[in-house]
């Protein structure tokens, strides 16, 4: 599930990617996210503005 927010201090988008795919592993490189998420591999491009990727619960979150 995808979820997007917009606040008045900038976006934060939101990737759940459930329990079922335990801890996640986040690394950067230029302006894309590749995270490994239960023995899988996935990539997300990176808005221009992004300043913070972060892993927690399952739940990988792009935020301004």
């Amino acid at each position: 599930m995808v979820t997007e927010y917009e606040h008045a201090d900038g976006s934060r988008i939101a990737v759940d990617f459930g329990a079922a795919h335990g801890d996640l592993a986040v690394d950067v490189l230029d302006d894309t996210a590749i995270v490994i998420a239960g023995g899988e591999q996935f990539e997300f491009g990176l808005p221009s503005e992004a300043n913070e990727v972060t892993a927690n619960n399952g739940v990988l979150t792009i935020a301004e």
